[in-house]
């Protein structure tokens, strides 16, 4: 019999809808967020020399082998303005992003605490927040998908441990500005609550303003909670690689969890982190600039529809999070329509905690340029007809 902790917790739907766009061969799939090229050779070779050498056989420590972690740090310093303090600070490797957040809820809250997402969520965080029998308190951004910071000051309660941020975006794509993740980060210290920042799409941004890491705010360190991810950056969303800086006096509960939970990250690709790092964000320059003349494709074919469909045009990640206007269908009646009868596939916004209309991502990352077009114009045809 299920576990009634798991009976609470929402249906995985990317298996779902994986399973429908297998039950009709030659769908285009605009669902997954994941981009469409994969890690450096120079990764590979690297990682086979490990295998020779025999390194990958064996367990790592809990907090990852000393290359990565200390590459880490570098780009760290290079990239965030985050000085890596020994004495304020604990760093781990993760089985990506994902098990960094996991990890942590378990290390950081009790069950029935509290933790605040930001409408839309990510659907994975507020699945962990469940399964760790703690509450997921959804706060709504405003109408361009920016928090508020007053509605986030009202949520807070004596049983708030964490305030949750991800920017660039998943779903939205939108970039939070420098302005308000700021403002949040202090709320956080003011009632001494965590800040949890997922930056698993820093290189992502394509407009005028910039990436901002709020873990390089001078004194944070202590409660301010930075999560990355090489999926992204470096195409190694199957080899599940990401890390985690956290305060110093989280470092034993987070060893525990960890331990408990995967002793510790592949060791191979690990390694083959260590070599994609090496190389840095520019790496993915190429890759990027097409991203940014696909999204510029993609807004301007949405715009077919009018008042259809209500969207933000976002300046990072490669989604686009859109309401389906004057529609009876649900989100995921609409999807499985699209699937089924157009042969495209988009995931529904409900997943992401939107309820207030029909609401679906589209993901443009994985796919080229050619592709996503074919898509895009199949997604127009199904709407068209509703």
């Amino acid at each position: 019999m299920e576990s009634l902790r798991l009976k609470r917790v929402q249906m995985p739907v990317i298996p779902i809808i994986g399973q429908w766009i297998k039950e009709n061969p030659g769908t285009i799939s605009l669902g997954q967020g994941v981009v469409n090229y994969g890690p450096p050779e120079e990764a590979f070779s690297y990682v086979k020399e490990q295998f020779g050498a025999g390194v990958v056989n064996k367990y790592a420590l809990g907090e990852g082998i000393e290359p990565l972690l200390e590459i880490a740090k570098k780009k760290l310093y290079a990239e965030n303005d985050i000085v890596f303090n020994a004495v304020r600070s604990s760093i781990f490797v993760t089985a990506g992003a994902n098990m960094a957040f996991y990890n942590l809820i378990f290390a950081i809250a009790d069950p029935d605490d509290e933790i605040i997402l930001l409408t839309p969520y990510y659907f994975n965080y507020e699945m962990a927040i469940s399964i760790a029998g703690c509450k997921a308190v959804c706060v709504s951004t405003d109408s361009n998908y920016q928090p508020d910071l007053a509605a986030i000051r009202k949520a807070i309660t004596s049983k708030t441990r964490a305030v949750v941020t991800i920017s660039p975006n998943n779903p939205t794509g939108v970039v939070y500005s420098h302005k308000i993740l700021t403002e949040i980060n202090l709320l956080c210290r003011e009632c001494g609550i965590y800040h949890i920042c997922d930056e698993a799409y820093e290189y992502f941004v394509y407009g005028e303003e910039k990436h901002f890491s709020p873990g390089s705010i001078k004194n944070s360190e202590d409660y301010t909670i930075s999560v990355y991810s090489l999926s992204k950056a470096y195409g190694m969303a199957g080899w599940r690689i990401g890390f985690i800086i956290l305060p110093k006096h989280l470092e034993m509960a987070f060893k525990k969890i960890q331990d408990t939970n995967v002793i510790c990250a592949s060791v191979a690709s690990q390694y083959m982190a260590v070599a994609a790092m090496k190389l840095g964000p520019e790496y993915s320059v190429s890759y990027r600039k097409k991203l940014k003349e696909v999204q510029k494709m993609v807004f301007s074919q949405l715009k077919k529809l009018g008042n259809k469909i209500t969207f933000s045009h976002s300046d990072g990640a490669f989604y686009v999070f859109m309401r389906i206007n004057n529609t009876k269908l649900s989100s995921m009646e609409l999807v499985k329509k699209l699937i089924f009868e157009y042969g495209v596939a988009v995931v529904p916004g409900d997943t992401f905690g939107v309820y207030n209309g029909c609401y679906i991502r589209l993901a443009y990352g994985a796919l080229e340029e050619k592709t996503v077009s074919e898509g895009i114009g199949r997604f127009i045809d199904g709407i068209s007809q509703l």
